[in-house]
């Protein structure tokens, strides 16, 4: 692919990825996919996944189209057309009925079974296909999506935002606001994508969170999943928010199995779900948690709990996803909250690393986001000391409103 062309593909399908981006947190357990066919030089018709069970974004295109492509009409498509029959025919035969003969592809579908099947069956009719054009971006948009296909179980994301230091909260626990606005609102961008948000019971006592993205377009309400293995949330006065607002059927207390049925039949009666699941030292058991997700069809949950709810999660090696937040703070004192503890790294070489990382800026602050990789090794530190994080240090230093 010469320099001209690549550029002239990669143009098209920046457009294709914004076309894309309209189903943001809209297409679960669907990708999110953009398309557009050029002629001539010129963009004729534009279409995107908006929601499961609609017509895909290569269809939308040929709809709004309406008409036969022009001879030499080329296709820009994120993923790769699908070539197997799920709610809807393949893509692959719409297009070729289309008589379509120049396909350019993003990113190739991450289904092992399906991985391209559908560049096959396009080049097998005769169609020219381009394949891996913005590949790493097209990837990118659907995080959920493929790490939900290839390892079958949700993607489990954190996101902290800390000093520079790695504070996320003072020594008196204060952590309103480390980050700024733009920051903040970023984050309700991802409330946005994520199926299901969730904290920890210290959280939800301290900071009466809504967990509701509040964007310009409205307010949203994902899956708002408390961890709470001794259903302490449940003895507040007044009851958080959580369990009494208009929401609150899509409030999920997720505690022990062997709690007392009076106090589930409360919170059930107040309309709020109740996940009872083993706990093995105090802690919900995840692969039990990830077995019910997979069940009730939950692709990905975004973690904005503090200290305590992330250590444990980093312990059981549950993150999958880390969005952090950098604000231009520093603390500098030992006393303050630490974004994590109770791991044991006397190598930085053994640390816990972030692949496949993207960097964005809000204002003032950073983010570094990136897929979690855990050391083989990985060590656990039974007697972190001082800095364990106490039943107070739950804030994550972002917006919990």
């Amino acid at each position: 692919m010469t320099a001209p062309i690549a550029n002239f593909h990669e143009a098209y399908m920046r457009r294709a990825l914004e076309l894309a981006r309209q189903g943001w947190g809209a297409t679960h357990p669907n990708p999110m996919v953009g398309a557009l066919i050029a002629e001539e030089g010129r963009i004729v018709a534009e279409g995107f996944h908006a929601k499961a069970g609609e017509p895909h974004a290569e269809i939308m295109a040929l709809r709004v189209l309406g008409r036969k492509p022009a001879p030499g009409a080329t296709l820009y498509v994120t993923l790769e057309p699908c070539s197997t029959h799920g709610r809807t025919p393949p893509c692959v035969e719409a297009i070729i009925a289309a008589g379509i003969k120049h396909v350019v592809v993003g990113a190739t579908d991450p289904n092992p079974r399906h991985a391209g099947k559908g560049f096959e069956v396009l080049r097998g009719a005769g169609v020219e296909v381009v394949e891996g054009v913005l590949a790493a971006d097209c990837a990118d948009l659907n995080l959920i999506f493929n790490h939900w296909i290839v390892h079958q179980r949700p993607l489990l994301a954190a996101k902290v935002a800390t000093t520079i230091d790695g504070r996320i909260a003072c020594r008196t626990g204060e952590s309103k606001w480390i980050t700024g606005e733009l920051a903040r609102a970023d984050v309700m961008r991802w409330r946005r994508l994520f199926p299901a948000i969730a904290v920890g019971a210290g959280t939800v006592a301290s900071d009466d969170p809504q967990l509701t993205a509040r964007l310009p377009e409205g307010e949203w309400c994902p899956l708002r999943f408390v961890f709470d293995a001794a259903l302490s949330t449940a003895t507040l006065n007044p009851l958080p928010r959580l369990f009494t607002d208009a929401h609150r059927e899509r409030t999920i207390i997720v505690t022990s199995d062997r709690q007392h049925s009076v106090v589930v039949r409360r919170l059930v009666q107040l309309g709020v779900q109740v996940w009872q699941l083993p706990v093995v030292d105090g802690a919900v058991e995840m692969r039990a948690f990830n077995e019910r997700c997979v069940r009730e069809g939950i692709t990905g949950m975004l973690v904005e709990g503090g200290s305590r709810l992330l250590s444990g999660l980093l312990k059981a090696r549950a993150v999958d996803y880390l969005l952090s937040y950098r604000a231009p703070r520093l603390f500098a004192d030992a006393a303050s909250i630490p974004v994590a503890t109770g791991l044991r790294v006397e190598l930085p070489t053994v640390g816990l690393q972030l692949a496949e990382v993207r960097h964005a800026v809000f204002g003032d602050d950073q983010l570094m986001r990136g897929r979690v990789v855990f050391p083989d090794n990985l060590e656990i530190d039974e007697n972190p000391g001082g800095e364990t994080p106490e039943s107070g240090h739950h804030h994550c230093g972002c917006d919990h409103d």
